[in-house]
């Protein structure tokens, strides 16, 4: 019984230390991508934000896509339940993708999203 308690009580370090090791990796990856970026995320808001008239920005993240270094934010427009996702390539400053998302394929992405983390 002790001997299982010992087994059970080592397990759970050693998951505790996985995840606070993925969660460091994580941070380190966000470290790493910030320091190529030549656009700082404030500079990048203002572009897009300038494609969405009066829009308001609900998410940034700073992330590989498609091989190129993006700044991405989910833009909220006043009166719509769409939102306007825009890229912003983040060694260059220039839009890269502009895309309206409906609250169904916002689900659809949620969805991929939780499926892709498991």
């Amino acid at each position: 019984m002790k001997s299982k308690l010992i087994q059970l009580t080592l397990t759970l370090a050693l998951v505790a230390g996985l995840i606070s090791c993925a969660a460091v990796a994580a941070e380190e990856s966000q470290a790493a991508l910030k320091a190529q970026a030549k656009i700082t995320q404030e500079e990048a808001g203002k572009t897009a934000l300038a494609k969405v008239p009066n829009g308001k920005i609900k998410s940034a993240e700073l992330e590989k896509e498609n091989g190129k270094l993006v700044w991405s934010f989910d833009i909220s427009m006043p009166k719509s339940k769409n939102i306007t996702e825009i890229q912003v390539d983040a060694k260059t400053g220039k839009i890269v993708s502009n895309q309206v998302e409906t609250p169904a394929d916002q689900a659809k992405e949620a969805a991929a999203d939780k499926k892709e983390k498991k």
